[in-house]
């Protein structure tokens, strides 16, 4: 579609390989099925969760919200359901907000879900884009507990003096769709990927220093970071920014590319499946995207 190649694109990016989803498969779909799995790890049912949030971006519809889609979809008789529109940093906002919610009593166990179909809003013309973006989502339940486990610390700032950096200027409200629509795709994402860099950098690296501060920890205590994996020399940067050890921060990158708001809770299932955090274990996760808005949060497992 675009020329390119995949040295190109590995290089710049350290992407190999993306996912999308089929046309018959929304966003909301996506989160059902990371539901399910997240529910039946944690043992629960649907009538025991009371708050659904889901990041995304990419809603199945512009009203209402995909976790009330999700809702119908799958049933929750006693929950409250609403979305978060905060791009990559989705996830991380919507943890944030349920952990408030549980920490003063109002909710008892949430469901969290970061999900995007971004093949939908994916300008295939522009080689500066349409290599990075891929389908995802990924699913937490998040409850009270009495041993010092769980949310330690979040942060999240945001910057609107730069929201065209990263956006789709058509199709809400200032800028609805009309008869005369020329396809210009304004429609699509578009992005200034090297001011976009610059600023990803900084600010994530000085959330995540920001989290581990106020957690009480230093960079030492941290087993491991998990950040939004948006492009292979963001996360190399961040990583030297905070002195961390390779080792230490996890890259899947290469297997799903960008995928938004759900490509935290994706890597964070990944590195529990594979034995690679224990309870105890320190994990930042951290992350930046349009708005421009940026956070992280520690958790201890």
């Amino acid at each position: 579609m675009v020329e390119t190649s995949d040295e190109w694109i590995v290089t710049r990016t350290g992407i190999r390989e993306r996912h999308v989803a089929s046309a018959d498969m929304s966003c909301a779909d996506m989160a059902a099925e990371a539901s399910r799995r997240a529910l039946d790890m944690a043992g629960c049912t649907h009538e025991d969760v009371d708050l659904i949030i889901c990041g995304t971006i990419s809603a199945d519809y512009r009203l209402p919200s995909n976790a009330c889609v999700l809702q119908e979809m799958m049933g929750f008789p006693n929950a409250v359901a609403f979305d978060v529109a905060s791009a990559c940093t989705g996830f991380i906002n919507a943890l944030s907000i349920a952990n408030a919610y549980i920490a003063i009593g109002q909710h008892k166990r949430a469901l969290v879900i970061g999900a995007e179909k971004l093949s939908s809003m994916t300008n295939y013309n522009d080689r500066n884009t349409c290599v990075l973006f891929g389908d995802a989502a990924g699913a937490v339940v998040v409850e009270a507990c009495d041993d010092g486990r769980g949310v330690l610390s979040s942060y999240l700032r945001s910057d609107g003096n730069l929201r065209s950096w990263l956006w789709i200027e058509t199709g809400g409200s200032r800028h609805p769709y009309s008869p005369e629509f020329a396809f210009d795709s304004s429609d699509k994402i578009r992005m200034n990927g090297s001011d976009i860099f610059k600023v990803a950098v900084k600010n994530m690296g000085m959330a995540a220093m920001k989290v581990i501060e106020d957690a009480g920890l230093t960079v030492d205590d941290i087993a491991l970071c998990v950040p939004h994996q948006a492009n292979i020399r963001i996360i190399d940067a961040v990583t030297k920014r905070l002195g961390l050890p390779p080792e230490k921060v996890f890259i899947n990158i290469e297997k799903y590319g960008n995928t938004s708001s759900a490509s935290v809770p994706l890597a964070l299932d990944e590195v529990n499946r594979q034995g690679r955090i224990k309870p105890g274990d320190h994990v930042v996760m951290v992350a930046f995207g349009g708005g421009l808005i940026w956070g992280a949060t520690v958790v201890k497992w």
